[in-house]
């Protein structure tokens, strides 16, 4: 993969496709187009009764943008990582551009977990997260699904399916419905910066009454 730009990106995104590296130290990236794709519900996310508790007295509060290099360093803060440089440039790149987007979990002002993602319409790609702090990250999704369906979104890429997304109601589906619903998704507006994150009460009520 050559000259890859940030609009490039962007209409690849579009078509279902997205790049990622072997390793960290991989000069290249690759696309990838999985014959099956994770998905997690906006404003559904499963919230167990012990992640209720383990919120209610974590003394956590989320943010927007407010660190978006430190989120995609932590998320590449591994023995094995597909986060390369030239892709950290892009969302740099994204980021600056309004296409990028990072929510962080903060204990007093220690970062101590949070998810990155790219919007394009009303889908958002969420591309990676990370933890600190045991649940730190499940957090980030919490406030992230609560986030999303406030401002409009419709489609919560998640790539891949996992156990831990799982747990939290993720869904995989086939290429041809996950394209389904993004074409329909591009062209439908949203607005990721347009409302401020919730407190850990309000939060939890909100997600009460939608679960």
């Amino acid at each position: 993969m050559t000259e890859l730009t940030a609009e490039r990106l962007l209409l690849a995104y579009a078509q279902g496709v997205f790049p990622m590296a072997e390793s960290a130290t991989d000069a290249h990236l690759y696309w990838f187009d999985p014959p099956e794709r994770g998905i997690l519900p906006v404003g559904g996310v499963h919230v167990s009764r012990s992640m209720r508790r383990c919120l209610r007295h974590s003394g956590w509060h989320a943010s927007v943008n407010r660190d978006f290099l430190g989120v995609i360093a932590g998320c590449a803060d591994r023995p094995e990582t597909w986060i390369n440089a030239p892709l950290i440039a892009l969302y740099m790149q994204l980021h600056r551009m309004g296409h990028a987007h990072s929510l962080e979990i903060y204990e007093g002002d220690t970062l101590v977990g949070g998810t990155y993602g790219i919007s394009l319409g009303a889908a958002f790609f969420g591309e990676s997260m990370f933890s600190r702090r045991t649940n730190a990250s499940k957090a980030a999704l919490i406030w992230m699904s609560h986030h999303l369906r406030r401002s409009g979104f419709t489609l919560w890429d998640t790539q891949y399916g996992t156990s831990h997304l799982a747990s939290m109601g993720g869904q995989v589906i086939s290429r041809q419905e996950y394209r389904r619903k993004l074409a329909m998704a591009i062209r439908r507006p949203a607005d990721f910066t347009g409302h401020a994150l919730p407190g850990i009460q309000p939060l939890l009520q909100d997600m009460t009454h939608t679960s």
